[in-house]
């Protein structure tokens, strides 16, 4: 392809060349313990037999940064790559942008540059990334997260009760978030679920990401995937496009603005599923972050219309195991049983907590509860329960017996 010439005249060439999942000419251009290395050979660590936990790396994360060696997230700690130099901005860039279009480029080399989210699939090892690029006050920063080689089965994660995932399978309407902070494996978990009913029933799936992270090939269901700056311009349009196109199951990669929160709503009222994320710490948290995306004067309506159409809420955090090689999924979930609906419409959020305390049977699960049960299980650490619990005082290890925060 010549200089002037660009990938991206017209629609079909540009899905070409996104499609093609970019090979390149990897150029070795960072100094470590005296060798050139590769942003293909920084990328290989992350298949390092030394990291692996069965198909999962322990390293989560490659941090890239002006005026700083290269760091990895190994479990929960950010560790240098030993021997590295401090990198340079044309180093960064040398790094990262042959993982991107030439759409990606452009924005990032704007007299404004906003921030770029990429993925990327390395064929020759079988590995897929997300990239999240962008400007701090010393110049071009970039962050690869590793994604697992292939989606887990649901009963795989770690659900404190299997049942759950078949319960959400089942339904044919209504909205299910999955929440946490970044890198909690919320993606992870919904490619999960997605990938189950790909492979169980016959429904219309339309997905909304940003971006694409896992590709789902059509098994019994049909399946559209579509990226955020490559088939539509934002999340409540391509929603409010879906909503013409048949679909029984939406996916909505994250619910960012009170457009996306009211078409999510209603497409759960009116006769399909809708899977999405936020970032909130616990399932109450949800309902909080929900409500707040709309006007004061709304909160009733919204309420009301929320205790109807939410019917499940997964919170998720992951913990360093107790034996040092990874990390555990901890998971709160709650179901909008007519008392949870109850305490959203009348506003009582403060009561749901209590409410999932007493309704075990109803396959409810707090993140207190599930810590203390892996404590148990010797899967994870007294102090690491108290450290990622939300209320500490509500651990109880032993009977009656409270964890204390020392």
């Amino acid at each position: 392809m010549s200089n002037s010439q660009s990938p991206f005249e017209g629609v079909a060439d540009r899905r070409s060349y996104r499609d093609r999942r970019r090979r390149f000419h990897a150029s070795s251009v960072y100094e470590v313990n005296g060798e050139k290395l590769s942003i293909l050979d920084m990328l290989n660590r992350f298949n390092d037999d030394e990291f692996r936990k069965g198909e999962i790396s322990r390293l989560a994360d490659m941090h890239l940064k002006v005026g700083q060696p290269a760091r990895y997230r190994l479990d929960s700690d950010l560790v240098v790559l030993d021997g590295g130099e401090p990198l340079t901005n044309d180093c960064i860039k040398a790094l990262i942008y042959p993982l991107l279009r030439q759409d990606q480029i452009e924005t990032l080399e704007q007299e404004v540059a906003d921030d770029v989210d990429a993925a990327y699939h390395y064929d020759e090892a079988d590995l897929n990334f997300r990239i999240n690029v962008f400007h701090d006050r010393d110049g071009l920063a970039a962050v690869i997260r590793s994604l697992p080689r292939s989606v887990p089965d649901p009963q795989s994660l770690g659900f404190p009760d299997p049942q759950v995932v078949d319960d959400i399978l089942n339904l044919r309407q209504g909205l299910v978030i999955v929440s946490g902070i970044t890198g909690s494996g919320k993606t992870t978990t919904i490619a999960s679920i997605m990938q189950k009913l790909n492979t169980t029933q016959r429904l219309r799936v339309i997905t909304l990401e940003d971006p694409v992270e896992y590709v789902m090939t059509p098994d019994q269901c049909l399946i559209s995937q579509r990226e955020l700056g490559a088939d539509t311009a934002t999340f409540h349009q391509g929603l409010r496009s879906a909503l013409r196109e048949d679909p029984d199951v939406i996916f909505v990669g994250e619910i960012r603005d009170i457009e996306t929160a009211s078409l999510a709503l209603s497409a759960a009222e009116t006769g399909h599923l809708v899977v999405s994320t936020l970032h909130t710490r616990d399932a109450a948290g949800v309902i909080s972050r929900l409500v707040d995306l709309f006007p004061a004067e709304r909160s009733r309506e919204v309420m009301s219309q929320l205790s109807f159409s939410l019917a499940f809420v997964i919170a998720q955090k992951l913990v360093p195991r107790k034996d040092g090689t990874g990390r555990v999924p901890v998971f709160e979930i709650l179901k909008n049983i007519s008392a949870i609906s109850n305490l959203i419409r009348t506003g009582n959020w403060h009561q749901i907590y209590a409410t999932m305390q007493l309704q075990a049977k109803e396959r409810m699960m707090t993140m207190e509860r599930h810590l203390v049960e892996l404590v148990r299980a010797d899967v994870i650490s007294k102090d690491m329960a108290v450290r990622y619990a939300n209320d500490a005082s509500q651990l109880q290890f032993d009977g009656a017996k409270r964890a204390i925060l020392r």
